[in-house]
């Protein structure tokens, strides 16, 4: 389960070329995110950034794609798992002849996230003797760059593009440097440690640790996320998944701005073979905002208002978008990659078309972060409460047109959750208003207009047939994203339970469930559908079910470390999709809240 310490063995097979999504284990040093495969290779990293390109691009390129491999030259079995409460992983390989430990980290600094990116691996011998190759090879780009070596002062550094890097190592590598790669074998026996380390930077000068600090840090690193995670706020019986979930989401706060990545990879696909691949190495509105409730769950308040201010500030600059980069611009125009992708589905994509959609959930996501924050004993600024009100204005008028929906669809449609969305915005308004934190000169009217739609969705989106809020209007469709209208706290809690057994038998799928009716033939399940369910049922009353249901999905996500894609396949247990997915761990730790009666702050 989830929540125990240690997972089960990881596989460590390739098909294809090509390691299973739960094989892979997430690093972060709060600016990018590297992902650590079971057979000892590093197969996706940005430098020096999350939404940089790639470094290491195996994930969508088995044959030429960049990688940093320590792999055993033997048959090997292995156990992995992140040291407790910390996002430092160890990885235990074992073979005829012995047995070797990688610990692995992207390092951080007695003051927090070093000014450099360094990724460092320490192999440490724990039985007989275990030999590795080792491989650091970058990335091309998709041909865009030609790596190059070069001999500057005592150093060999690397470049790629304006990537200038070390690979940094210990005495006990053997190697031989090439400008595509450096390779070598690297063999330890028990009690002995060797350390690899990558370090870069883009168009900065660059630091040359010792390789004693470097693994130093390590250890210090492991140290910072441990006294972090000691502060989380939470003392119900699965804390260890609950901490697990919040220190992945902690991975994609990108701290040179506060912002909120939806997920440290691109193109990763909802269905193998299929093209809905996407980016998500952005931060949308929706994302953002849920996950801000989980640290403001969690007690992680500084978090919770750097990115509540990074998403306010968003919001005066270029009004309500549904997603923007990290650096806080409109996310680039659609360009596609000419690399195989993940098990050779295509497209593989930079930038997002859903930037130029129209979404009603912006409103409702912002008002209820706004709503979270304040709740727990904080205090709106004077501009802030004025872009507020202005968007609760918007959001008055807008509300009567259609739009692309949560699940940003290109047929729009009076989508029943976007006027839940509209109404979640507005009833937050009028209380925010009402406790003083924004002005009421227009208050009286977002009360109108939030009973208005309250009234418009009861009389349109209810079908007696289906015993359930429909997708939309005329429609016999169901969209699992209705259950988060529980946790809005939208009225008629009765048609209300009986629409989520209405989605449980349509659109379940054993433990898991689809994102809306006649999905299934395109993608997987959504995993925090399942996780919204849960948390639903639980302020429905319904508490039995919903622990049943978390048990189900607890054990069908048994699988690796703790790290969760957007979906999974519900006949294979398969992960899909782009990750660490933020919307899936912010659900899980949603879940895990409600379950154990914790207040929001």
């Amino acid at each position: 389960m989830l929540s125990r310490a240690t997972q089960p063995a990881a596989s460590g097979t390739r098909t294809d070329g090509y390691l299973a999504l739960e094989d892979y284990g997430a690093l972060g040093d709060g600016r990018s995110v590297a992902l650590s495969g079971a057979d000892g290779s590093i197969d996706w990293w940005c430098v020096p950034n999350l939404d940089s390109p790639p470094l290491f691009d195996r994930l969508l390129d088995p044959e030429e794609g960049g990688r940093f491999s320590v792999t055993p030259t033997e048959p090997f079995e292995v156990e992995r798992q992140y040291r407790p409460d910390s996002n430092v992983l160890e990885t235990i390989f074992k073979t005829a002849e012995g047995q070797a430990k990688v610990t692995e980290s992207m390092n951080s600094g007695t003051a927090g996230r070093l000014p450099w990116a360094e990724l460092a691996r320490r192999v440490e011998g724990l039985e007989g003797t275990v030999a590795f190759a080792v491989e650091m090879r970058p990335g091309r780009r998709a041909n865009g760059a030609s790596p190059y070596q070069s001999k500057i002062g005592r150093h060999s550094v690397f470049h790629v593009g304006s990537v200038l890097g070390l690979f940094r190592h210990s005495e006990g590598f053997v190697s031989e440097r090439a400008d595509d790669a450096v390779r070598g074998t690297l063999t330890v026996t028990q009690g002995q440690c060797e350390v690899l380390a990558i370090v870069a930077g883009e168009d900065e000068p660059l630091v040359v640790p010792t390789i004693a600090d470097i693994d130093d840090r390590i250890d210090l690193s492991d140290e910072e996320w441990r006294a972090w995670a000691s502060r989380v706020v939470y003392d119900g019986e699965h804390r260890a998944a609950f901490i697990r979930s919040v220190l992945a989401l902690k991975l994609l706060l990108f701290s040179p701005s506060g912002a909120i990545a939806a997920a440290a990879t691109t193109s990763l696909p909802e269905g193998i073979g299929g093209v809905k691949n996407y980016d998500y190495r952005y931060a949308w509105i929706r994302d953002a905002g849920y996950t801000i409730k989980a640290f403001l769950a969690a007690g992680a308040q500084a978090e919770a208002k750097a990115a509540f201010t990074w998403l306010l500030k968003r919001l005066a600059e270029h009004d309500a978008r549904v997603c923007y980069t990290l650096g806080g611009e409109l996310v680039p125009d659609l360009t596609e990659i000419d690399v195989p992708g993940y098990r050779r589905s295509a497209p593989v994509q930079i930038g997002n078309a859903a930037t130029d959609q129209h979404q009603h959930g912006i409103y409702g996501d912002i008002f209820e972060t706004a709503s979270c924050f304040v709740g727990c004993g904080n205090i709106l600024d004077p501009s802030s409460a004025e872009l507020l009100s202005h968007l609760a204005d918007q959001c008055a008028d807008a509300w009567r047109k259609k739009d692309a929906g949560i699940w940003e669809l290109e047929d729009p449609q009076h989508y029943t959750m976007s006027k839940v969305s509209c109404w979640q915005a507005l009833a937050r308004a009028v209380e925010l208003a009402d406790d003083g934190q924004l002005p009421t000169t227009c208050r009286d009217r977002w009360a109108r207009e939030r009973d208005r739609i309250a009234a418009w969705i009861e009389q349109h989106c209810w079908s007696e047939t289906k015993q359930a809020f429909v997708f939309y209007p005329g429609s016999d469709k169901l969209d699992a994203s209705l259950a988060l209208a529980v946790r809005f706290g939208f009225d008629g809690h009765e048609k209300l339970r009986k629409t989520l057994d209405a989605i449980d038998a349509e659109l379940g799928a054993g433990p898991y469930h689809y994102r809306y009716s006649g999905v299934d033939a395109e993608e997987g399940c959504f995993l925090a559908c399942t996780f919204w369910m849960v948390e639903a049922r639980v302020l429905l009353g319904q508490r039995d079910q919903a622990e049943k249901a978390f048990m189900s999905i607890t054990a069908a996500l048994d699988r690796g470390v703790g790290i969760m894609t957007e979906m999974a396949d519900p006949t294979t247990g398969v992960f899909l999709g782009n990750l660490p997915q933020g919307l899936s761990h912010l659900a899980h730790v949603m879940a895990l809240d409600v379950l154990s009666h914790q207040d929001a702050c």
